[in-house]
């Protein structure tokens, strides 16, 4: 038990003396104020909550969002490549990328890939 404590005492004390190095030799200075400021979505924080957003902005956002998710469900098709039967594995994976280029034409119909809208 006392072996376990002074091990966590050492760990602390490392951690703590890099951190205490870090914040030395760190190159930020009040210039840099700026750069350190949170930054979402194209809004300055430290200016008024009520200014218009784009609404293309969050449609791109929206589009990434969709086909972010379909990648992640790709990925379990590939690993049950080998688990089922082939010709049935087509259909289901042939079946949902076409569900992902129609989904894509779409966008493409709408102009909402067009970021100069």
């Amino acid at each position: 038990m006392i072996l376990l404590i002074s091990i966590f005492i050492i760990i602390m004390m490392i951690s703590n003396i890099m951190m205490f190095l870090s914040i030395i030799l760190s190159k930020k200075s009040f210039m840099d104020r700026e750069k350190c400021s949170p930054f979402e979505c194209g809004f300055d924080p430290k200016s008024s909550a009520r200014i218009p957003f784009s609404l293309h902005f969050f449609l791109i956002t929206v589009i990434f969002l969709i086909f972010d998710v379909e990648i992640a469900l790709l990925f379990p098709m590939i690993s049950t490549f080998k688990l089922v039967n082939f010709l049935s594995w087509t259909k289901i994976s042939s079946f949902f990328f076409l569900i992902l280029l129609i989904g894509l034409y779409h966008e493409w119909n709408q102009n909402m890939l067009n970021w100069t809208n």
